[in-house]
């Protein structure tokens, strides 16, 4: 599988880019800044582009089976980089003819599925510290549904830097339940299953530790 990779020095897309180098996969990572990019390989491309660089993005996805946005604030501050990254991952995807896409949201900002303390306790003190991080995963959302990709949207819980464990719940329905963490290693093997997974397109997916 050829892949190309927005975000890929964040926690999730520098497991994506590991585990797919792994497997055999063709990787190119898209970055702002190579140095802070750790891994190496034959198969590894890096592209040095901002989000705003349309031709660059288009030639990064041209010719790719899949593209995974796996942008994310790095702080509690005012952000639009998730929607930006999804904004011109869509429209770089359409200039390419590229149509399989995955986007990293986030279950937090969604309450299907969740029970009746975590949808009415916990979830609104969650939206007041992670306001404006829901409310740009929440645009990037509405922009890839909004599209005519094959997308597949993927909502992990809180992200934490554990080993791969291989033990991963996963729900179309709603946020998964009694479970509320998921280690970063893990939220990139199911990113690279569900790319191959034709029964996920056009789905939104809410994973946790199984």
């Amino acid at each position: 599988m050829k892949l190309t990779v927005l975000g890929a020095t964040g926690g999730v897309g520098s497991e994506v880019v590991k585990q797919a180098l792994a497997a055999g996969h063709h990787v190119t990572a898209v970055v702002r800044d190579p140095s802070r990019l750790d891994v190496e390989g034959d198969l590894l491309e890096v592209v040095v582009a901002q989000l705003s660089e349309h031709g660059a993005l288009t030639e990064a996805v041209s010719g790719r089976d899949v593209v995974i946005s796996a942008l994310g604030a790095r702080d509690r501050n005012p952000t639009t980089i998730v929607t930006d990254g999804a904004r011109a991952a869509v429209a770089a995807l359409g200039s390419a003819g590229v149509r399989r896409l995955l986007l990293v949201s986030a279950s937090g900002p969604f309450v299907d599925g969740d029970t009746f303390f975590t949808r009415n306790v916990v979830k609104p003190i969650l939206g007041r510290i992670l306001r404006h991080a829901f409310t740009d995963m929440i645009g990037a959302e509405r922009i890839v549904r909004g599209s005519d990709l094959d997308w597949t949207i993927v909502r992990p819980p809180r992200l934490l830097n554990g080993p791969h464990t291989g033990e991963i719940a996963a729900r179309t329905d709603g946020n998964v339940r009694g479970s509320y963490s998921i280690n970063r290693a893990d939220v990139a093997d199911y990113l690279l299953r569900a790319a191959a997974d034709d029964s996920l397109v056009r789905q939104t997916v809410s994973i946790a530790h199984g």
